[in-house]
């Protein structure tokens, strides 16, 4: 017999106990990963009873992996437009629940004796929590479409790229060793410009590569390209010197950005299962019993911070954003528990040797008991707010109250915010793009040249003419580019005075630019007479060729928005009905109502009907806000109007209205059912001939359908084969007709011939 590699032995055994206890745990309505978690600990060394994984490395090496594709498929469902779109609410609840309790938990490590390292690790543990495990909850209690879950969904977005960011960061303290707040800033700053450059060209190119490569690309070499992809950008991320995880992020979050991100998560699925379960057990493995048992206060304490301080901070953040009271504690109640990035970013310590190895089943004896909690947590979260409701005052209640609605009237009125976010994409876009065409242009173009040309000053004007010919549009976009906003001229025209803080902005860009002309020219050419030719002059050709590098920007600009918006145009709402639903919502925190896009179905009992006749204002206490209905959408639809098959309507309702209308929305109509059932229902043969009279006759005019409530799929004439006929083909003496129908109706067929009317028509 031939010898059989160890990881083959070991991975046989990781996947089969892996799928017998993760049944187990279906069975009894627990978590999968904690199934997972549970069966590494059956396969690790710590238990002596069970067959044992041999080769720890390659069983790293294969976690290492499932690490890397877990992360490509967050990035998948992350998307940077859903983190734009999660808002100020989820954004302010998100910051204030991590900075809570990461630094809660710094401080408990600290105060139980541990190292510094530890207590870092052990915040950066704490700091997000389990998507995974929330889902399910909702899923299982029915509530996935409340108000609150939204804001419960846009917190784990934001916690998930803040989570990736800190990974970024403990990872450069560990290496270093070291906290200074220079260090720690350089360090972001360099993340966000990577982050940034990442993403620019990523959109620029990927989606276009793809889009021109759509009809080369079927799934299995699709599946391949991604592959390729998410390790390539690892090997990119880890070469400038962050993590691989981040850099199967990034890529991720960019795929997610193209119309192929659908069918990529499809793709990749299988083998983030695959790997993710193998990363799962790996974790399993190194639970020690002896090790939980010696620090089971440490666990005990791990998880009183995760409950109450989760709890806690996330209800405050809630109420800081401007949510409701009782939103606020369903908000506060669904956080609480510990999350999978606690194992990634425990494996992450592991590795690089800088957390102790009691850490990591402190966390995973925390996971357990929030795991199991979350689900009455969530249940107990109205009685909680009902009974918080009767200990408060009446008026501090309404203070909240009064809060919530300013803030909505703050963010509906606030024109100048969109106004700077304009232009802060503006320089901060073209302000990336400038910044890495330099360092291109000095760190290969130059070396280049110097390479080629004897004479350096030559080389270096060289250098300057091509790396500022390049960056011209980019210059001129920063320096010069209109705001072509309609809240930019409701401000302009609006109020006089506030035409001197826009032209401030206006002048502060020209000069952010003139300085970046300034040290490019005064880097490659190092003389001041240089920089005082060399800037008028490129101002000067700038000028002189505006409207040419304006129209080359304008179209590098419109293929970059194409890229961007692409997903949303063939797959989701149109842009006036995200507009329409924003614009009601705003006003509706007050009432603790929320409106809800909602698709007619075409089956629906109420399609062709009037609003007045459907009478659900008057039956449930909902309204229509609006119908979108092809390119036209009817805002406030009046009593007369009808909805169609198709059509979006915006449900205006509370969340108790609303679990009372949608089953009459999604009712469809019931068409009479067919006496036959599914076992009646075959398919079968026959041939034509003198009994059923069918030679010469179409199969329209056979009236096959209606007579066996069936399909002729298939005609055999001679040696030919004929897949889905067409209705006209007339049969011929002797061709085999397959048909899929009722067994008693085909029969009778056979037995007694034509259809009513054919004989008739003969004569």
């Amino acid at each position: 017999m031939g010898h059989l590699p160890s990881m083959i032995q070991d991975l046989a055994l990781i996947l089969f106990t892996g799928a017998i206890v993760t049944m187990i745990f279906k069975k009894i309505r627990q978590p999968v990963v904690l199934g997972y978690i549970i069966a590494g600990f059956v396969v690790g060394p710590y238990l002596s009873v069970t067959p044992t994984v041999v080769d720890k490395e390659n069983v790293e090496t294969l976690a290492e992996i499932g690490v890397i594709f877990l992360l490509f498929s967050l990035g998948l469902e992350f998307s940077f437009k859903k983190l734009l779109r999660v808002g100020g609410s989820a954004s302010i609840t998100a910051f204030v629940e991590i900075i809570f309790i990461t630094v809660s938990g710094y401080f408990a490590g600290k105060w139980m004796g541990w190292s510094t390292m530890d207590s870092v690790f052990l915040g950066g543990m704490l700091a997000s929590s389990s998507t995974t495990i929330i889902i399910k909850a909702f899923d299982e209690l029915g509530i996935k479409g409340k108000r609150f879950a939204g804001i419960v969904f846009g917190v784990l977005v934001v916690e998930d790229i803040v989570v990736i960011l800190l990974m970024v960061l403990l990872s450069t303290m560990a290496v270093s060793q070291a906290f200074e707040g220079v260090e720690l800033l350089m360090t972001v700053l360099k993340l966000l410009f990577f982050l940034g450059l990442w993403f620019i060209m990523g959109i620029f190119l990927l989606p276009t590569f793809l889009k021109k490569t759509r009809d080369l690309l079927d799934e299995e070499t699709l599946l391949i390209l991604v592959i390729g992809l998410c390790l390539g950008m690892v090997l990119l991320a880890t070469q400038v010197g962050f993590s691989a995880e981040l850099g199967a992020f990034i890529m991720g979050s960019i795929i997610a950005e193209t119309t192929s991100a659908e069918r990529v998560e499809h793709l990749i699925q299988p083998v983030k299962n695959l790997f993710g379960a193998v990363f799962f057990v790996s974790v399993g493995m190194l639970i020690d019993p002896v090790t939980i048992m010696e620090y089971k206060w440490p666990v005990l304490i791990v998880t009183a911070i995760t409950l109450f301080g989760k709890l806690f901070s996330t209800t405050i953040g809630a109420l800081l954003s401007g949510q409701p009271l009782k939103q606020s504690i369903q908000v506060g109640m669904s956080m609480a528990q510990i999350g999978e990035f606690a194992f990634i970013v425990a494996t992450l310590g592991l590795s690089l040797g800088v957390i102790s190895d009691f850490l990591f089943p402190v966390a995973v004896g925390a996971s357990a008991i929030t795991t199991f909690t979350t689900p009455y947590l969530i249940k107990a979260s109205e009685p909680v707010y009902n009974a918080v409701a009767k200990i408060l005052p009446a008026r501090f209640i309404a203070a909240i109250d009064r809060y919530s609605s300013g803030t909505e009237s703050i963010k509906a009125e606030n024109q100048w915010q969109t106004v700077l976010r304009a232009y802060l994409t503006i320089v901060l876009t073209n302000g990336i793009i400038l910044f890495a065409l330099l360092l291109l242009s000095i760190n290969f173009l130059l070396p280049l040249l110097h390479r080629n040309i004897e004479n350096d000053k030559i080389a270096n004007l060289v250098g300057l003419v091509v790396s500022l010919t390049v960056a011209a549009p980019f210059i001129w976009a920063l320096m010069v580019k209109k705001q072509d906003s309609k809240a930019y001229r409701t401000i302009w025209l609006n109020k006089r005075y506030n035409r001197g803080p826009l032209f401030i902005i206006e002048l502060s860009r020209f000069l952010i630019g003139l300085a970046i002309i300034t040290i490019w020219v005064n880097w490659l050419l190092s003389t001041m007479v240089a920089v005082l030719v060399a800037i008028p002059v490129t101002i000067g050709l700038m000028y002189y060729f505006s409207r040419g590098i304006q129209r080359f920007y304008q179209r590098l600009e419109g293929r970059f928005l194409r890229n961007l918006n692409a997903r949303e145009i063939e797959g989701s709402l149109p842009d006036d009905v995200l507009q329409a639903r924003q614009n009601i919502q705003q006003g509706l925190s007050p009432w603790t109502a929320q409106i809800i896009d909602m698709e007619v179905n075409p089956l629906a009992e109420y399609v062709g009907k009037t609003l007045v006749d459907l009478q659900w204002r008057e039956a449930y206490g909902i309204n229509i806000g609006y119908i979108k209905r092809g390119d036209k959408l009817i805002l406030a639809p009046g009593r007369n109007n009808k909805l169609l098959p198709f059509d979006h309507v915006g449900v205006i309702a509370t969340e108790e209205q609303m679990q009372q209308f949608k089953p009459v929305f999604d009712a469809v109509e019931v068409s009479d059912a067919s006496d036959a059932s599914v076992q009646d229902i075959i398919l079968q043969k026959f041939v034509v001939n003198e009994i059923n009279r069918l030679h010469g006759v179409s199969i329209r005019d056979s009236d096959i359908r209606g007579r066996t409530n069936g399909l002729v799929i298939g005609i055999e004439r001679g040696n030919e084969r004929i897949l889905n006929p067409e209705s006209t083909m007339v049969f011929q003496q002797g061709d085999v007709v397959w048909i899929v129908g009722e067994r008693k109706k085909i029969q009778e067929l056979s037995r007694k011939g034509t259809a009513p009317g054919l004989d008739s028509r003969k004569n």
